[in-house]
């Protein structure tokens, strides 16, 4: 009974992975960018040194054996109006990932630094919306030998965006959880250099913002309310005790 329960568990699991359920899809290369209003912007970066080697051309040594390089992973990625705020490392498949987090203060001068120098960036605003727009050409292409890729691994862009979106021309049509777009490819596909092309229109206030004017607005019309009930209580006994009041010159019984 215990053997056939785990079969019905391990399989209902291994559906909702296949699915986007349960389990979390694992990135060879991810991007994932936190995009605020006035343009700043925190970018993190998790990959394979196999796959920032290949997609990147930055010199680290593939084997999963090979010491984590933190300067020079903190060297490549910083740079003018950068700053790396985190640098770790981890494996997993049998390679080594490296784990970055950049501070920007204006995302549109992540371009000038070389790990996304294959990107071109736009924010601007027009009218009553920003526009976002990231086009990711074309990879280093350094050769990386057998580290054990077999054709499934994925590339993911990711944003994490502060405000209500209009538009946006992600391929799921969906917005996730949290403002989340994702923007996914095979990593065959990266290393070919099939573009990524990603478009997204915001609303100029955020949704904190939006949040907090309501939360205060709900605040005031309570408190205007509650005033107002204990105004007219208060008329009311006034009123009352004038009622009860002998008119001037009557004699009381």
């Amino acid at each position: 009974m215990r053997s056939w329960f785990a079969v019905v568990l391990a399989g209902a699991l291994a559906s909702a992975a296949c699915n986007g359920g349960v389990l979390k899809k694992q990135y060879e290369y991810e991007e994932e960018l936190y995009l605020a209003l006035d343009g700043s912007a925190t970018l993190n970066v998790n990959a394979s040194v196999p796959a920032l080697v290949a997609l990147r051309g930055v010199d680290l040594n593939v084997s999963p054996r090979a010491r984590f390089d933190r300067d020079r992973v903190r060297a490549f990625f910083q740079g003018p109006g950068a700053a790396v705020t985190a640098a770790s490392s981890s494996r997993r498949y049998g390679r080594r990932f490296v784990h970055v987090r950049v501070d920007v203060n204006d995302v549109r001068q992540l371009q000038r630094l070389a790990p996304f120098a294959w990107s071109s960036y736009r924010f601007d605003r027009d009218g009553d919306v920003y526009e976002f727009r990231q086009t990711v050409g074309a990879p280093a292409g350094k050769p990386v030998g057998d580290v054990g890729w077999d054709g499934t691994e994925l590339v993911t862009f990711r944003l994490h965006l502060p405000s209500k979106i209009p538009f946006h021309n992600a391929p799921s049509h969906k917005i996730e959880r949290g403002n989340i777009l994702e923007w996914e490819q095979l990593l065959t596909e990266r290393l070919h250099g099939a573009p990524v092309d990603i478009q997204v229109q915001l609303e100029t206030q955020s949704i904190l913002a939006r949040t907090l004017l309501l939360f205060g607005s709900a605040a005031v019309a309570a408190f205007l309310t509650l005033a107002l009930v204990i105004w007219w209580v208060s008329r009311r006994g006034r009123d009352s005790e004038i009622g009860r009041q002998p008119a001037a010159g009557s004699r009381q019984p």
